[in-house]
């Protein structure tokens, strides 16, 4: 007990950053899936690709036959998506936390399988996948 006393300090600032550490992993949003597992996905049941990054970064290359709805635009534009709610949806950006922010957006609206490239483009280019330009 001496041990704890003495050392409160160190002990709340170990706890402080582990949480910090966790908080990533505890706040991710719908289904995660590698390159490889969008890759199948897209090729076995023609997934729809959702690039949400703005219009600038998707010119420099996306996935291909990615539609682009930039997050800020997603909830004015979630209509477009609408004939795809019961089939599977993939959601891009440059790593992947814009990514997880418009999957919980689609979740709420009512889309079924909403899936998050895991790492993003970035994750997709370092696989040495395609980009469309």
């Amino acid at each position: 007990m001496k041990f704890f006393i003495d050392n409160i300090f160190f002990i709340a600032i170990a706890l402080i950053s582990g949480g910090a550490l966790l908080w990533p992993a505890l706040t991710q949003r719908g289904k995660r899936a590698s390159a490889q597992e969008v890759t199948l996905l897209i090729n076995r049941s023609k997934a729809t690709i959702v690039d949400v990054r703005d219009a600038a970064e998707f010119a420099t290359g996306h996935l291909p036959e990615a539609k682009n709805i930039p997050l800020n635009e997603l909830s004015e534009r979630v209509g477009e998506l609408a004939k795809f709610k019961t089939k599977s949806v993939v959601v891009v950006c440059k790593t992947g936390a814009r990514a997880s922010s418009a999957a919980a957006k689609l979740a709420k609206a009512g889309f079924t399988d909403v899936v998050n490239l895991d790492g993003g483009i970035a994750a997709w280019q370092k696989a040495g996948l395609p980009l469309a330009k």
